[in-house]
This record gives structure tokens, C-alpha cells and sequence, in this order.
């Protein structure tokens, strides 16, 4: 049960969405038991989004996972997320953040897990 949401202040086109959508489908493999099946992902473009008090290209990747993952799969998931930004988004790996969530409850479908 992934869910990634990401928030830049570029502007994309739903061509750009759409490929971003599955690169993040491919990248959530990094977190073993994870998978496109059930990953949700959420794109707001054009934010007003500012980093280092700069309105120059950013990003933010908020990644929710059910339960938890080591550090090494973070560290590779980062990596993908930080190439995928600047790919996808025109945006340095310097100027993304990466943060995570492990989440302990998680409902779907009329159920929690």
C-alpha cells in the first residue's frame, strides 16, 4: 500500500504526468513487497513551492508505505526518486527533498490491514 505524493512549482503536461507516473510505478520496487499494483500517487504541479528561499525548480517526494523498509532500500529509493526528479521534473537532486512515512494502520476496502 504505497502512496507517493509529489508537489513541485514546475508546470507539467499530462504527457509528463503520465511518465512520471510510471517511473514512480517502477522506482516503489526499491521497498521489497512493494509494487505498482497498489501504489497510489498523487502529482500537484505549478505549486507555490519555495526551497532556500529560491522559487527555482523544486520537489518535494512524500512516500507512505505500510509498515517499514531498511535503510539501505530508503537509500535506494532516494536515488531513484532524486533521477526521476531531475528527468521528469527538470529539478537537481540538490534542490529535492525525500521524505517517508511508515504507516502501521492502513484501510482499504471497507478493511484494515
Amino acid at each position: 500500500m504505497p502512496f507517493i505524493d509529489v508537489t513541485t512549482n514546475q508546470k507539467l503536461d499530462k504527457t509528463a504526468v503520465e511518465a512520471l507516473k510510471s517511473d514512480l510505478g517502477e522506482a516503489i520496487c526499491a521497498i521489497p513487497g512493494k509494487s505498482e499494483a497498489w501504489l497510489m500517487v498523487n502529482v500537484k504541479d505549478s505549486s507555490d513551492l519555495y526551497f532556500k528561499g529560491s522559487d527555482e525548480a523544486c520537489a518535494m517526494f512524500e512516500v507512505s508505505i505500510f509498515g517499514s523498509a531498511s535503510s539501505s532500500a530508503y537509500d535506494d529509493l532516494t536515488a531513484k526518486l532524486c533521477k526521476i526528479s531531475l528527468e521528469r521534473l527538470n529539478v537537481q537532486p540538490a534542490r529535492t527533498y525525500v521524505k517517508y512515512c511508515e504507516i502501521e494502520h492502513w484501510g482499504w476496502n471497507n478493511m484494515n490491514f
